[in-house]
């Protein structure tokens, strides 16, 4: 079984592909250095496996690598950075943590 998570930048979101078919994406808008997560998805039958949580966390790591923030409305990339605060939490701006019900640090 092959996972691979792309960024699709013109269509604003994260792919993610199993065996070359894709099965699962993390949508969002851009704001400037922001990329505000709307919704994430992974189609019927491919849930439980473990897939959208493959899909955050490298959408995640892609936006902290490109030193941008993250804007989680989507409750899937909210509860990840929830999970794993000491890889995620200061992705997302420190004036929008409390709105997002996220710890200050």
């Amino acid at each position: 079984m092959s996972i691979n998570v792309t960024h699709n930048e013109a269509a604003g979101r994260y792919e993610l592909s199993l065996d070359e078919r894709l099965v699962g994406v993390a949508e969002y808008s851009r704001h400037g250095d922001v990329l505000d997560f709307t919704h994430t998805e992974i189609t019927a039958g491919h849930g439980g496996q473990g897939l959208g949580t493959t899909l955050v966390a490298a959408a995640l790591d892609d936006v902290s690598r490109r030193s941008l923030g993250v804007v989680p409305h989507c409750w899937f990339v909210r509860d990840h950075i929830v999970e794993h605060p000491a890889e995620y939490l200061a992705l997302v701006p420190a004036e929008r943590r409390a709105e997002f019900r996220l710890p200050d640090a």
